[in-house]
C-alpha cells in the first residue's frame, strides 16, 4: 500500500470506523483512541496490507483492540466497584432506540458486533465473517441469536408504541 492509498483509507473509513466503535464501547474518547491505534498499525503493516482489503482489516483491528481494552479494563477493575442495575420499561414506553440501545448493550460481544455490522452498516454476511474471522454460517448465527434475545427483551412491539 503506498502513502497516497493510506490517506484515501483514512478518507474513506475513519467515520465508519469511528461510528462503529462508539455504538459497541459508548466512548466517544475511547473510540477516537482505537480508530488512532487502528491508523497506527495499519501504517506498522503498511507494505503488507492490501489496498483492496484494507477496510476488513481496519474493522478487525478495531473490533479487537477494542475487546482488548475491554478485558483490560475488567481486569483492573474489582468486582466490589461494580454496580449492578435492573433495566426496564414501563408499559407505554416510545422512545425505541433507547430501549433498543439498552438491550443491545446486554448482548454478548461478538453478537452485538456482528448485529451491528449488519443492521446499522450494512455489510453483507460475507464481509463481516472476512472483518471479524469467522465462518459466514458463523456471523448467521450470531446475528439469529441477537435478534431472538433482543425480541424476548423487548416483547410485544405495542408496548413501545
Amino acid at each position: 500500500m503506498t502513502i497516497e492509498e493510506y490517506n484515501q483509507s483514512v478518507d474513506l473509513y475513519s467515520d465508519r470506523v469511528y461510528r462503529f466503535v462508539v455504538k459497541i464501547s459508548k466512548d466517544s474518547h475511547k473510540a477516537e483512541d482505537i480508530v488512532q491505534d487502528s491508523y497506527e498499525k495499519l501504517w506498522t503493516k503498511c507494505s503488507s496490507v492490501n489496498f483492496l482489503s484494507v477496510r476488513q482489516y481496519l474493522f478487525s483491528t478495531a473490533y479487537h483492540t477494542l475487546i482488548d481494552r475491554i478485558r483490560k479494563e475488567q481486569r483492573m477493575s474489582s468486582t466490589e466497584d461494580l454496580k449492578i442495575t435492573e433495566t426496564g420499561h414501563c408499559e407505554h414506553y416510545s422512545d425505541i432506540r433507547e430501549v433498543l440501545e439498552v438491550v443491545t448493550d446486554r448482548l454478548p460481544d461478538v453478537q452485538k458486533m456482528v448485529l451491528l455490522l449488519r443492521d446499522y452498516e450494512g455489510y453483507s454476511y460475507k464481509e463481516i465473517a472476512e472483518m471479524a474471522s469467522l465462518t459466514e454460517s458463523q456471523v448467521k448465527v450470531y446475528i439469529y441469536r441477537a435478534r431472538v434475545f433482543l425480541k424476548e427483551c423487548i416483547g410485544n412491539l405495542d408496548v413501545l408504541v
